[in-house]
């Protein structure tokens, strides 16, 4: 008779999410998440695979509890939903005291183009965060907001790069001013 599961599985996702957050995919050992999630290693790898499996299921469930393009979505003037998704991410990155950053990225940095999978899931985020900013900038471009002869998404790409960018500082020094600047400097970029 086979013995049921004597954890919850998706509150063990849930925590070896944190871990691989805070430490990354490298300095997080099988002991350590056996550790940090209370299960045996068996159970650990009968339930999720090994700890690249882990970490993939991981970062799936960190991509889908961040809807973080549903705000550039929203009716009426573009050009401040745009401001205040800019805005957003800046105050994640000075909110951020454990200094975590944003998994996709951090997870980019660390071994993205060593494997494919991953760096398939890291380029879908941001392929569908780039494909939000340019619906935004098209729909500013369509009521006036921008000038005609804007690029809707050169400049998504563009602000791609730079939120990106922006998680990377947060993580190493978040210094309000540069972060507050770039997204002044990034606006004036599309509205010139």
């Amino acid at each position: 008779m086979a013995r049921s599961k004597e954890f919850n599985p998706e509150s063990a996702l849930e925590k070896a999410l944190e871990l691989f957050w805070e430490r990354g995919y490298e300095a997080t050992s099988m002991a350590d998440l056996v550790a940090h999630l209370g299960i045996a290693r068996a159970s650990l790898y009968s339930t999720f695979g090994g700890k690249r499996e882990l970490y993939l299921k991981a970062l799936e469930l960190y991509l889908a509890q961040r809807d973080v393009v549903e705000p550039l979505s929203q009716p009426g003037p573009a050009l401040p939903a745009l401001r205040a998704f800019l805005d957003s991410y800046v105050a994640e990155c000075l909110a951020d005291e454990l200094r975590r950053g944003c998994m996709v990225v951090n997870t980019a940095v660390e071994f993205a183009s060593r494997d494919p999978a991953v760096s398939r899931k890291v380029a879908a985020s941001w392929t569908g965060l780039e494909t939000a900013l340019a619906a935004a900038l098209m729909r500013a471009r369509a009521q006036g907001e921008i000038p005609e002869g804007k690029d809707p998404h050169a400049l998504a790409r563009f602000l791609l790069v730079l939120l990106q960018g922006m998680r990377v500082l947060g993580r190493a020094d978040p210094d309000p001013r540069r972060l507050r600047d770039a997204v002044d400097q990034a606006m004036a970029a599309v509205q010139i």
